[in-house]
Formats: structure tokens, sequence, C-alpha cells
């Protein structure tokens, strides 16, 4: 008899929408094995898609807020792979994100629905748990040269803006460069569907310094 589904277990249709685009990156940029820290894992679905999809990686979802948590913990229950672990509570703005060395930082949506300390937080974070050589991924909307790419890009700005005044889609340029005086390199940026874009960044290796 098929278990029902938890009620504390959000869906989200974005996250559907994206996910297998998002995958299709992921599987190109991240090692075949190692431990993968995601950051604002939300409802869970991307972390049990992400982790089924790619089994050699060890899938660590977070997030700051309890129910998003619970939803996760929801999915995990009735359908995670193995290499799926609980959720943590993690506040990027936390000094010590209690992870250890980590293969890659995954973090989707979530720098434009918060202040720009959280991508602060983030980038400082990632550098002090990556390994040299370590990814650092993020996806969602951004302006190119100042500009919206798209029309829906800036209505959806201005929504976000009249939510929260802190919030708000980032300039890539800007992003750039806060990872790059983490001593982050960015790869090309790749153009996802709905105007969207992923942005990888690699940390870059420091001479003399011990592991």
């Amino acid at each position: 008899m098929t278990e029902p589904f938890s009620p504390m277990r959000q869906r989200s249709p974005s996250a559907e929408r994206n996910r297998e685009p998002i995958l299709a990156v992921l599987r190109a940029v991240l090692p075949a094995t190692g431990r993968v820290l995601e950051i604002a894992s939300g409802t869970g679905q991307h972390a049990l898609c992400f982790a089924g999809a790619l089994p050699g990686l060890d899938w660590q979802p977070s997030d700051a807020d309890e129910a998003a948590r619970e939803s996760i913990a929801a999915w995990i229950t009735q359908d995670a792979p193995p290499n799926v672990r609980a959720p943590l509570a993690l506040d990027v703005h936390e000094a010590d994100w209690g992870v250890g060395t980590v293969d890659a930082v995954v973090c989707i949506n979530m720098i434009h629905i918060a202040p720009w300390s959280a991508a602060e937080s983030l980038v400082a974070g990632a550098s002090r748990h990556l390994r040299d050589g370590g990814v650092l991924y993020l996806y969602g909307p951004f302006r190119r040269g100042g500009a919206h790419t798209a029309p829906s890009n800036a209505a959806f700005d201005d929504q976000l803006r009249s939510r929260d005044p802190s919030w708000g889609v980032r300039d890539m340029e800007e992003v750039v460069a806060l990872a790059a005086s983490a001593e982050f390199v960015c790869d090309e940026p790749v153009a996802m569907p709905a105007n969207n874009f992923s942005l990888i960044f690699r940390k870059r290796a420091q001479v003399g310094r011990a592991r």
C-alpha cells in the first residue's frame, strides 16, 4: 500500500520546472564523488532529484527556515536516495557553518530573496569550507551591465523590492567581483531557461596554505 504524502511536504512548481536544466549543468561541473552542501534547499525537491541522479555525491541539504527543513525531512522520509542527508539548520550569516570541508556548495534562488549581506556571507562561508578547486554554484536571475535581461525579470525585481527593499535581482558583475575578492574564479555564465543563469565559481588554490 502506498504511503500517503506527509502534510509537511511542500511542492514548488518552479523547482519541478528548473531541476532538469540545473541538473544538466551540475553533471558537468560537480565532481563524480565528494560532499555537496546545498544552501537554502527550500522544499527539498532539488535535493532529492540531484542526489538521486548523482549517486557518487553525499548531498547535504540545509535551510535557515524551520518549515523548509520540515518539508525536506518529509521528502527524505518518503522518497530519499541513500546519499541524501537530514537537513541542517544553517543560516549563511553564521560564523561557523559546522560542516567541515566540502567539495561543492550549491545555492539556488537565494541571493535575490535575501539582503546583500547574505550573498557576502555565502561567499565567505563557501571560501572557508570548500577545498581548493571546489565549486560554488549559483542559480537565479541576474542583471547584466546594470540592466535586466528580460521585462519579466524587471517586474520580478520590482515585486521583490516592494516586499523588502534589501532584496532584489543582483548585478552579475557585482556577484563575480564579490567572489573574486574571496579567491574564486568564475567560469563563463551559462544561460538557463526563463531568463536565469548558472554561475560556476572555482576556489583558487592558495600556495603554502595548510589544508
